[in-house]
């Protein structure tokens, strides 16, 4: 059955893999999950099929890295019962709820103590379940000021910081390492990934119950919509920020991994380095580094047909329906119902046996 909803993509030595014997779980060693916020809502059915069935089966570690909503999914997909896990939280992201005076949006202070409260309600208390998962290995991606602007939010400090991490980024990704740096928070029985972090400046943090909050909650700190977390236990000090802005969607180099592929849930075909990298059209190729990572993303012909007003969900709800907080929590559940589809097409994918993949492009 040819799917309908989902579209397979997959790096050039990837793709013979899946010709010779198809998709196979024990094969899967790395999970990303990018960031881009209620995007990420759309691929909540896969997310219970995978984690709370397929990949359940496998014996394998499995490495799961995550920015922003993708470290929340990952973090929840870690849990014991992770079809229910995951099932929270969809319901929590769409029925967040800020009070905000009309026409406004909500005081990033008052969104980050929300916020953070559900953080603290939902995993406080469950790190050590989190990090002691027999299989997977958690892996969350933050964004650390380390230009003397950066170093600590303020009023004027931010968006000046901001405005040269862009022209520093225009310039070169590298460039933008004395403005940004990426901080890795992981399970501490894996100090490192599979795979090489050389491609941006990088620190690697132990999560523990003394900082696991604090990293995910940066993690998923949007600048201007959220505070940065600062001096998290355990890591530099500083300030912290959502791990999209420096890897907007875990554009890494997946090809240095010694064995087995990467699976890749994504809303989109593109993957793209860094947030800032969203208006550089030359960031946006595939390369090498991509060679044996499998994307599962929807079609964009079946969103235009199947979604509401024809689109994913995306951070411009939150302002479109601003004095409507029931209008956007139906809206939104109707995509993830919608969205049910890719995980019956992924299913009847992997019922079929070996398939020819799409490129990556």
């Amino acid at each position: 059955m040819k799917p309908q909803a989902l579209r397979i993509y997959a790096g050039p030595a990837a793709r013979a893999r899946l010709r010779e014997r198809g998709l196979r779980a024990e094969e899967v060693r790395v999970v990303p999950a990018a960031a881009a916020g209620p995007k990420g809502l759309v691929l909540h059915p896969l997310d219970r099929f995978l984690f709370g069935h397929w990949l359940a089966h496998g014996t394998q570690p499995v490495h799961l890295l995550g920015a922003s909503i993708g470290a929340w999914r990952m973090t929840s997909a870690c849990l014991p019962d992770a079809d229910a896990a995951l099932a929270q939280m969809a319901h929590d992201y769409i029925h967040q709820r800020y009070e905000h005076p009309p026409n406004k949006m909500p005081a990033p202070s008052h969104v980050s103590e929300v916020f953070g409260a559900l953080v603290n309600e939902r995993f406080g208390h469950r790190s050590a379940e989190i990090l002691g998962h027999p299989r997977f290995r958690l892996h969350l991606f933050t964004s650390r000021g380390r230009h003397w602007l950066l170093r600590r939010e303020g009023r004027w400090r931010t968006p000046l910081g901001c405005v040269g991490a862009f022209a520093a980024n225009a310039v070169s990704r590298g460039a933008l390492g004395a403005w940004l740096e990426r901080v890795v928070f992981h399970d501490a029985r894996t100090p490192s990934l599979p795979l090489q972090l050389q491609d941006f400046r990088t620190q690697r943090v132990a999560l523990g119950a003394h900082n696991f909050c604090a990293a995910l909650l940066a993690s998923c700190s949007i600048p201007f919509a959220l505070d940065a977390v600062h001096d998290i236990p355990g890591a530099p000090p500083g300030a912290y920020w959502d791990g999209g802005i420096t890897d907007y969607h875990l554009h890494l180099d997946y090809a240095s991994m010694d064995e087995g592929l990467v699976l890749y849930p994504h809303f989109q075909r593109q993957i793209i380095p860094g947030y800032l990298d969203t208006l550089l059209p030359r960031r946006r190729h595939p390369d090498d580094r991509l060679a044996n990572v499998v994307v599962l993303a929807p079609d964009p012909d079946w969103v235009r047909r199947a979604l509401p007003y024809g689109k994913l969900p995306d951070l411009d709800d939150f302002k479109a329906y601003a004095g409507d907080l029931q209008g956007r929590i139906a809206v939104w559940s109707r995509a993830v119902t919608e969205s049910q589809r890719l995980a019956e097409d992924f299913d009847a994918v992997l019922r079929q046996g070996p398939f020819d993949a799409l490129p990556l492009e």
